[in-house]
């Protein structure tokens, strides 16, 4: 995903920091906004990979900081829930003002019951997800454990969260305890997502089940089985975020004719990016999202195919789509076809058809298996016509690639 860095204000003129994330060929279809934990940043891993899965299928996120957290100016001691919410709705606004109004809006932990909270005065949002949420605010009075009563008694005290040091005034709690979430869930007349573990320490499953119950359909609740609070390991951020944007696109409406015009303005073109996330690379082909990574014995993370498998899968796809078009043409009784590929480098003294003997070339073993009551003289004759499949023609071609730089 292409990240740009922004800065907007929120009512009371301080500045926030956020992160525009794009889809690689930056043309969205729609736009998201992320609103994360409590005392937790928009550069938590979580954030980041829901955020990139969602620019896989052509959705912006802006994720930002609330006031006094993370780059963001601000007290966090003088912030609330109130505070939060007032903030999400400003970063709504810069979405709004400058690019477009969110249509998804996603919240974790606190900053879930902050986009439940704020949804009603969004009239753009179309669908809500929700991960760990509390059902009500007041749940996060907890953490402070042994500091409420200190809070209560002096009027603020200072508590560890995660390592962290941070001041907690009793004007956070009273705000807290004068929040009533249930009506609002009731009302939300929006797409709902919920995302829960059910072994999460923080917040308890039982809050995704009130929440539930609350909101009217259209809603969904999906266990994260064996996930942590913070969604820790990656495989279950991936997961969120892949299932979300699966989800989304049912309730985002996007035209039919903003979709067309973005696939025209790059008919044809695939554009590519790569950015510091080790080789992991977002590929937009025609207005249709790849992933390609290399495998993790060449320092990668293997969560997509390898350049070289993106070069046989072309191959594959246009052997078959071939075949299925010869086939068709004839009227001949092929069911389907699979291509089995395999790409490897070989010396050229042990390649027979090899001009020079000098160096390593490339070499691909492809095989064909044809299903249908075909004829021995039909399937010889599809083997035949494999080798003449365009992207077959153009790899024994000779090839002109011309490389400049985009200003």
């Amino acid at each position: 995903m292409h990240s740009e860095k922004f800065i907007f204000e929120n009512k009371r003129g301080e500045k926030l920091s956020a992160r525009l994330d794009f889809p690689v060929d930056r043309h969205p279809q729609a736009y998201a906004l992320f609103a994360h934990c409590f005392t937790c940043s928009k550069n938590l891993h979580a954030v980041r990979n829901i955020s990139r899965a969602l620019t896989e299928q052509g959705v912006a996120v802006l994720r930002f900081d609330f006031t006094g957290l993370g780059e963001s100016e601000g007290d966090f001691a003088d912030t609330n829930f109130s505070s939060n919410v007032a903030d999400l709705i400003a970063a709504a606004d810069f979405l709004g003002k400058n690019f477009e109004a969110p249509r998804i809006l996603i919240g974790h932990s606190l900053g879930g019951a902050a986009v439940l909270q704020a949804a009603g005065d969004l009239p753009a949002c179309k669908a809500v997800a929700t991960i760990g949420a509390p059902c009500d605010p007041a749940h996060v009075a907890h953490l402070l454990q042994d500091a409420r009563e200190e809070i209560e008694a002096r009027g603020e005290a200072q508590i560890n969260l995660a390592g962290r040091i941070f001041t907690v005034k009793k004007q956070f709690l009273d705000d807290l305890k004068m929040t009533v979430m249930r009506e609002k869930i009731a009302n939300l007349k929006r797409a709902l997502l919920i995302f829960h573990s059910p072994v999460d320490n923080t917040v308890g499953i039982e809050n995704a089940q009130r929440i539930y119950k609350a909101a009217l359909h259209p809603k969904s609740f999906v266990s994260l089985d064996t996930a942590d609070h913070l969604l820790t390991n990656e495989a279950d951020s991936r997961y969120v975020g892949e299932v979300l944007a699966v989800w989304s696109k049912k309730y985002i409406d996007i035209s039919a004719g903003a979709a067309k015009l973005i696939v025209q303005k790059e008919a044809g073109t695939v554009v590519v990016r790569t950015g510091r996330e080790k080789y992991y690379t977002a590929i937009m082909a025609n207005g249709h999202p790849l992933i390609a990574d290399e495998p993790e014995q060449y320092g990668g993370k293997n969560l997509g195919a390898s350049p070289y498998e993106l070069l046989s899968a072309s191959l594959g796809a246009c052997t078959s789509i071939t075949l299925r078009m010869y086939a068709d043409r004839k009227k001949w009784p092929l069911e389907s076809v699979i291509v089995r590929l395999k790409h490897h480098k070989i010396h050229a003294n042990d390649c027979q058809a090899c001009e020079s003997k000098n160096r390593k070339v490339d070499h691909i073993e492809r095989e064909l298996e044809l299903f249908g009551p075909l004829d021995d003289a039909q399937k010889q004759r599809l083997l035949e016509i494999a080798d003449k499949c365009p992207v077959h023609k153009t790899l024994h071609s000779e090839i002109i690639i011309k490389t400049k730089l985009r200003a």
